[in-house]
């Protein structure tokens, strides 16, 4: 059994991640977890601020909060709702499993930008575009090595 860095084994993660991407599925929600970023802030605000309905914002809401990505508290006769960061640390353990794929796209265009500026342009012609074919010709070599 793989353990993820939360301490939770990675079929936990997986099976809870399902409910945050389809949260975070939806724009009005998205806009809702970047406003509650820097405080937190009544439904009120919350539905005046984004322009949607106190009843189409409560539900939203619970949508976010089954999904672990915030929770709401009364204050007297307001209900405050703010982020809550474990939510989003199954979203991190999750996303990063998957670095590598994208930081490895990104060290190959910096290769290849760093290699556009040494090269004499006019000697060069065309650059190739980096890609599957670049890649499979990179394993090649590596494999023959």
């Amino acid at each position: 059994m793989e353990i993820s860095a939360t301490g939770k084994n990675v079929t936990e993660v997986d099976s809870g991640i399902g409910a945050v991407f389809s949260a975070l599925a939806d724009p009005t929600r998205r806009r809702i977890v970047d406003a509650l970023q820097s405080d937190e802030t009544t439904v009120g605000e919350l539905a005046s601020r984004l322009g949607v309905a106190t009843p189409a914002m409560s539900k939203h809401l619970t949508v976010l909060e089954n999904a672990g990505l915030i929770s709401r508290r009364r204050d007297a006769q307001r209900r405050l709702c703010r982020l809550e960061p474990s939510g989003f640390q199954d979203l991190h353990e999750w996303a990063r499993r998957y670095e590598s794929i994208w930081a490895g796209s990104l060290d190959n265009l910096n290769d290849y930008l760093a290699g556009l500026g040494s090269a004499d342009p006019a000697a060069a012609g065309p650059a190739p575009r980096p890609g599957r074919a670049t890649r499979r010709a990179a394993s090649a070599e590596e494999e023959h090595a």
